[in-house]
């Protein structure tokens, strides 16, 4: 794996929350900046940075491990980010001796953990409002209270015996 500084990106797990290779939909900036999900590299360059065949990344296209974006021809188009997990998928192959299909469950499990995470993370914002909004509720409760009332203080009980009759 690498580190977030790296120039290819982060590792296996840390994609985003919808599987390896997909896109956020609807973002929004410039189109012209480049960022590790920028789907700039054809086949043939994608296959000499991880050091692979290209005829094994139509495969794990096929597989579902990796699946770069498309032009409209349906050529594929890979990322920064589709490159490290090529790299880790051969990795785990290679030195963990780990199937394909073992490997595509591990993407998909990490990408569980990262979509429940984001969720967590998510819940915990609505729930600090929540609670940011009752503290004002009580606040504006406390504050409505009349200060121009007089406290109640208790008369001492006496013994005298009090008799009340109702008018007739």
């Amino acid at each position: 794996m690498t580190t977030p500084d790296s120039p290819i990106g982060p590792g296996l797990g840390e994609g985003l929350p919808g599987g390896p290779g997909r896109r956020p939909s609807g973002t929004r900036g410039n189109p012209y900046q480049l960022t590790e999900e920028t789907p700039v590299y054809v086949i043939s360059v994608a296959a000499e940075l991880s050091g692979l065949h290209p005829q094994t990344l139509r495969q794990y296209d096929r597989l579902g491990l990796v699946c770069p974006d498309r032009t409209a021809g349906r050529g594929r188009r890979y990322s920064a980010r589709d490159i490290q997990q090529l790299r880790e998928v051969q990795r785990l192959s290679q030195d963990e001796g780990i199937n394909l299909a073992g490997i595509k469950r591990i993407i998909e499990l990490e990408n569980q953990v990262t979509a429940l995470q984001s969720r967590i993370a998510e819940l915990a914002d609505a729930l600090d409002g929540a609670a940011a909004a009752l503290q004002q509720r009580e606040a504006a409760v406390h504050a409505s209270y009349r200060r121009d009332l007089v406290p109640y203080q208790q008369v001492q009980q006496s013994s005298a015996l009090v008799v009340w009759r109702p008018k007739r």
